[in-house]
């Protein structure tokens, strides 16, 4: 596999004008990240990241204002790199008259994939997307959830190399997320590159390799999953002790955070520097510990704690994203009229 990055953004910057005075709004400011080939990647972020704005310009939907945006090393734009990207919007709209095959159909053709080959590639990955039952339906018919499967399936007509997906589990039930998990694994087993973004952290943390935390235009936090959970690990501890008499749990509990209570047990929760404090205590009352549970850190852990928690005192790592939805309409309709 090539050395060449399958994205690469340099000190990239997206800008909008809006309003009546048509004032700039900088919604990626300096963003510099690289995306190797064969790898899974997370782009994350709360709403009004950026994420949008970024993959808008990933897929040639939009121009970069600054920096340098490349595709499989090829400038942004060039139709050699864009034949080899797959993609799904995150509000896809398809023609509700035609059925799940005439839509695959008629993108096929698009494609210039040839009449020999393309009843066997929609069948294909009619059969991976889980439509199989609904491909002679018309797509107005189809749930939410059916709608993301169809259109996962045209993000894949054209084999690429790499598939961005812009929220890809919105809709679907918990099988129709392992759905689009499993295919997501399959697509890397091949030598894909996969770049999504997702509100669903959980699936995030299931199959990336990496991730990016975006906030305000700026990246937080970029890395291998693993390596970023322990490094923000919070040392905290649950405890639990029963034999605990009433008039003791009002004490307990000005020395931790009570999560339960229930007769004479509670569970408290604390950092492990004060873990020794309550031992102590415990001994003291006579009580008894059954259990210490070290806490470890999730994907949403460590994105509630960049995004939410550290936004007024963290200094932007070298990344940045920021989405601003008027500004992207407005953008849209300028590109739609030029």
């Amino acid at each position: 596999m090539s050395n060449t990055p399958a994205i690469y953004l340099d000190n990239f910057v997206k800008e909008y004008r809006t309003g009546f005075f048509r004032k700039r709004i900088r919604v990626v400011k300096g963003l510099s990240l690289r995306v190797e080939q064969g790898e899974i990647f997370g782009f994350l972020g709360p709403n009004g990241a950026g994420k949008t704005s970024t993959i808008k310009v990933l897929v040639g939907l939009s121009h970069p204002t600054a920096g340098r945006v490349d595709i499989f090393g090829a400038p942004v734009g060039n139709i050699q790199a864009k034949n080899r990207i797959g993609f799904l919007p995150e509000h896809p709209y398809f023609y509700g008259y035609l059925t799940g095959y005439e839509f695959l159909n008629f993108y096929a053709r698009l494609f210039g994939i040839p009449r020999a080959k393309r009843s066997a590639r929609i069948e294909r990955l009619i059969e991976q997307v889980g439509i199989s039952h609904a491909q002679d339906t018309p797509l107005r018919k189809y749930s939410k959830g059916m709608i993301q499967r169809v259109g996962i399936a045209q993000a894949l007509l054209n084999d690429p190399d790499l598939v961005i997906l812009d929220e890809p589990m919105s809709g679907l039930d918990p099988i129709g997320r392992k759905d689009v998990r499993d295919i997501i694994l399959g697509l890397k087993e091949n030598g894909k590159t996969v770049f999504f973004s997702s509100h669903i952290l959980q699936d995030v943390e299931m199959i990336c390799d990496r991730v990016a935390i975006l906030n305000k235009g700026e990246l937080l936090k970029v890395g291998p999953l693993e390596g970023l959970l322990e490094q923000s690990a919070s040392q905290d501890v649950e405890v639990t002790i029963s034999n605990v008499d009433n008039d003791a749990i009002e004490k307990y509990a000005a020395m931790a955070d009570m999560i339960r209570h229930v007769e004479q047990k509670i569970t408290l929760h604390l950092p492990d520097k004060d873990l020794q404090k309550i031992i102590n205590q415990v001994f003291q009352d006579g009580a008894h510990i059954d259990s210490v549970i070290r806490h470890k850190d999730t994907l949403e852990d460590l994105f509630v704690r960049q995004v939410f928690g550290t936004q007024s005192e963290k200094a932007p790592a070298k990344d940045n994203d920021d989405n601003d939805d008027s500004a992207e309409n407005e953008d849209s309709s300028e590109s739609a009229s030029s």
